[in-house]
């Protein structure tokens, strides 16, 4: 399994997994969850559940993903399989990404 924070203008919102069988776990932290003033990382993870799942990587967080040369550019300079979604994600998302989120990876 793997795991990456998930923070939201530089605050620490949720933790993103991925399971052994490559599936996909997003859920709140409990402070963010549980405050009314924090907003949902997604229209499509709204803070009405702390937790979700899904077969694939989420598409707020893989819309932060480069596309076509530019992934594969990375993929090789990063030494990573061009297909891994995750593992790109951590890469391209550390420290700046189109919009507010942010992603650390926590290492096991």
């Amino acid at each position: 399994m793997r795991q990456a924070l998930i923070l939201c203008k530089g605050e620490e919102a949720g933790v993103l997994s991925q399971k052994d069988d490559g599936s996909f776990h997003f859920r709140y932290l409990d402070d963010w969850f549980e405050n009314p003033l924090k907003p949902s990382v997604s229209l499509t993870l709204p803070k009405s559940k702390q937790e979700y799942f899904n077969k694939n990587l989420f598409a707020c967080f893989y819309n932060i993903l480069p596309e076509g040369d530019n992934r594969s550019t990375i993929a090789y300079y990063e030494r990573l399989d061009d297909h891994d979604d995750f593992g790109l994600l951590m890469t391209i998302a550390r420290f700046d990404s189109i919009g507010a989120i942010t992603v650390r990876k926590i290492e096991p």
